[in-house]
């Protein structure tokens, strides 16, 4: 009888592997839904679209790219979070979802440890400072002086309270010892707008929003935020070659689930989703529009999420920025 009982699990042990394996070799078996918490048209939206053609293609099925903006994409982190965990629901996360808001906040929907794991980066926007054609700055090191010589006398623009490019700008008070008040908007364009009729002098922008304005000669970009130059702006320097080495700042995009999500489906998405992102076409595309590709395993992202956690948060609680 003992032998049969253990024959009996052995065989139910074995069908429920089989079982496990089939339904991981199966999935996606339907759409997958993409979140995007930002409006239609934004460089989010586009990385997202970018990749979900390719992804579409690659697995047989559609990805349907939902936009849900609002509370500083809380809103669609905590839709996210409360999302059935079975690979179906997706979501682009910024570093302001994953990073930024849970100390600019004292209390939030969903937390970005706890109800969302991470799938892959897919790629990074890097922060240019830029001021007006009419400025009256012609170099990075020329607007520092000025600023550090007329404390308060600039202001600046940004995208948002809490977006990168204003936490980007108050890195640079602090690393280069810098007063500028700092002036929000809804959105980059609107920022950069105001930066080209001069009503504001500087604002610190990403490639991907700012890349018409640049080459359109309507705004100068005098440094950038990262560790080496841009190929897109070869003649601008970075900060770390002015000194400044800890001035780097850019928009991290990446892919989160669900927490629970099984983990040989987070591994599928991975795979899948890093496929596409090295796809030559999509490359292309991203390089095109301002985005620096990326697209590595879950451990990596969890690991530059953990570390930009401690970065970001020391300078917003030194800072004391919040936004409750």
């Amino acid at each position: 009888m003992k032998k049969q009982i253990a024959r009996g699990l052995a065989v139910l042990s074995f069908v429920a592997v089989a079982s496990t394996g089939a339904g991981a070799q199966t999935f996606p078996a339907k759409p997958i839904r993409w979140i995007v918490p930002y409006a239609a048209g934004g460089g989010s939206d586009f990385l997202a679209r970018t990749v979900a053609q390719t992804l579409s293609t690659q697995v047989g099925q559609p990805v349907l790219v939902d936009n849900k903006p609002g509370g500083n994409t809380a809103l669609a982190a905590a839709e996210t979070a409360r999302s059935p965990a079975d690979g179906y629901t997706v979501l682009s996360a910024d570093n302001g979802t994953l990073v930024f808001n849970p100390a600019l906040y004292k209390s939030l929907s969903y937390s970005p440890t706890k109800d969302l794991t991470p799938v892959t980066l897919m790629g990074k926007f890097p922060m240019i400072l830029v001021v007006g054609t009419n400025s009256g700055f012609n170099t990075a090191k020329d607007f520092i002086a000025q600023a550090r010589a007329k404390p308060g006398g600039i202001n600046y623009a940004s995208a948002g309270a809490g977006s990168p490019h204003h936490l980007a700008m108050e890195l640079l008070k602090v690393e280069a010892k810098l007063f500028m008040v700092h002036v929000p908007y809804r959105g980059a364009a609107p920022a950069l707008a105001d930066v080209v009729g001069g009503q504001l002098p500087a604002m610190m922008v990403d490639l991907a929003a700012g890349s018409g304005f640049i080459k359109g000669g309507k705004v100068r970009a005098l440094a950038v935020a990262n560790p080496t130059r841009l190929p897109q702006l070869p003649d601008v320097p970075t900060f770390a070659e002015l000194g400044y080495k800890n001035v780097e700042a850019a928009a991290l995009v990446g892919v989160v689930v669900p927490s629970a999500t099984p983990k040989d489906v987070v591994g599928t998405l991975n795979r899948q989703l890093v496929a596409a992102i090295n796809e030559p076409s999509v490359r292309t595309r991203m390089i095109d529009f301002g985005v620096e590709p990326v697209g590595n395993t879950p451990a990596q992202y969890a690991e530059l999420l953990k570390n930009e956690t401690v970065r970001w948060h020391k300078l917003i609680h030194d800072l004391k920025i919040t936004l409750d």
